[in-house]
């Protein structure tokens, strides 16, 4: 295939690439903690798990948008000035139209994602004392069962209830 001709098709595929960034939120799950969290006494009680239901949880996506944006601008910036040089006589006035209309593509690609992505979670209700509560959390419903698990807060008012269970392993 002549190089001239590849170079829109490498861009299309680019673009494309972009429009599927997505968080996957991991960092939201119970068990992940920041590094001010770490070596850090944390009040720690157990409760019983009395329902795990699956949930989607919307998790803020705009730093990968705006990454997206960028990355799409400066790949599409690139691409469109060389495309622009090698179409007729390889002006400066092509290669530049090439990069500004390559660039503005690519930004424009970016913003094809979204600023909010749905991502795993469950609902798990539980039992402290005689109380029932529910908790929303990140996390596979495959983590969890009823009966006992353990709730550690970092802060106020927040439940993060450990895993109980694992994930049966994919082989």
């Amino acid at each position: 295939m002549n190089s001239k001709k590849s170079y829109p098709l490498l861009i299309i595929a680019s673009l494309l690439t972009l429009s599927g960034c997505q968080s996957n939120a991991d960092d939201y799950a119970a068990d992940v903690y920041d590094t001010g969290q770490l070596n850090s006494k944390q009040e720690t009680k157990t409760v019983n798990v009395i329902s795990v239901l699956p949930a989607k949880v919307a998790v803020d996506n705009k730093a990968n948008k705006q990454a997206a944006q960028t990355f799409g601008a400066i790949l599409g910036a690139v691409a469109g000035g060389i495309a622009g040089h090698n179409v007729g006589t390889g002006s400066t006035l092509g290669t530049t139209a090439g990069a500004v209309g390559g660039g503005a593509v690519g930004a424009a690609a970016g913003t094809l994602v979204k600023d909010k992505v749905l991502v795993e979670g469950v609902s798990l209700t539980y039992k402290e004392g005689t109380k029932v509560y529910t908790s929303t959390q990140v996390g596979k419903t495959c983590q969890f069962t009823t009966g006992l698990a353990v709730v550690i807060s970092t802060k106020n008012n927040e439940t993060r209830i450990q895993p109980n269970t694992t994930c049966p392993v994919k082989s």
